[in-house]
């Protein structure tokens, strides 16, 4: 059973129905309580970083997320739910973002290295560049031509390439994919590209869930931790000039 999280910013009935469609049960949550018959969770977005952070902060999410994710349960994050993930978004101001990886989100260069105009936001097909074996995208060389999926945003992922299992290239290299342990995100939207985007739906939704405690959840509960010890909240502060860029 396929839980999709409901914070009133994504196209969930799509999802849902993509889901349903390749023959596998989904539901979407409207509370986070909901998550507990759920074997699988994703999280969909469009929108902007800071209300979208701020809005799952006020319905009591990110806790039971993390929880979810602790218990080994494989995780999707789609288009500004692949974002949120991370721990800074800089749309709108700094704001805090989930902080499940390690990472931040910056807006597209709107120049090219070699000086060309990109026009922003970044809107349709584009091909992906697979880096590695990756539990719902495949692996390169695997004799298939690198899929084209269907992309819109105007912000990008910047993390550790230990981390990018694929990326696309729109005026420079953009995150498009990531995975680490049980947690899986893409920038692009699967739900709208085609057999590709329906063949890594699918993909994710035949996961096992994992039965041994991966980094990612040990991370996740060292962080748990230590925010016990600060008196800053943990999710959805946002500030203008005065969180350290990096």
């Amino acid at each position: 059973m396929i839980g999709i999280i409901d914070y009133g910013m994504g196209n969930l009935r799509s999802v849902e129905n993509a889901f349903r469609s390749l023959g596998f049960e989904a539901f979407i949550a409207t509370a986070p309580r909901e998550l507990d018959r759920a074997d699988k969770i994703v999280l969909p977005g469009v929108g902007a970083f800071q209300s979208a952070v701020q809005t799952l902060e006020r319905l009591e999410w990110p806790q039971k997320i993390k929880a979810e994710i602790e218990k080994g349960k494989p995780f999707l994050g789609i288009c500004l739910g692949m974002q949120l993930l991370f721990e800074i978004g800089e749309e709108n101001g700094i704001c805090r973002g989930l902080g499940f990886l390690p990472g931040k989100v910056t807006r597209i260069p709107d120049v090219s290295a070699s000086g060309e105009e990109i026009k922003i936001p970044h809107v349709g097909w584009n091909q992906l560049s697979l880096h590695r074996k990756s539990g719902i995208l495949g692996e390169p060389g695997d004799g298939e031509t690198a899929p084209y999926v269907y992309f819109v945003h105007s912000y990008r992922v910047e993390t550790d390439p230990a981390y990018v299992s694929a990326s696309t290239f729109y005026g420079a290299d953009l995150t498009a994919a990531v995975e680490r342990d049980n947690i899986y995100a893409v920038q692009f939207h699967p739900e709208k590209s085609g057999e590709q985007g329906m063949k890594i739906l699918k993909n994710f939704a035949a996961l096992p869930p994992q039965t041994s405690k991966p980094q990612a959840r040990k991370e996740l509960e060292k962080k748990s931790r230590k925010a016990a010890y600060k008196t800053a909240p943990t999710y959805g502060g946002c500030f203008v000039d005065s969180f350290p860029r990096h």
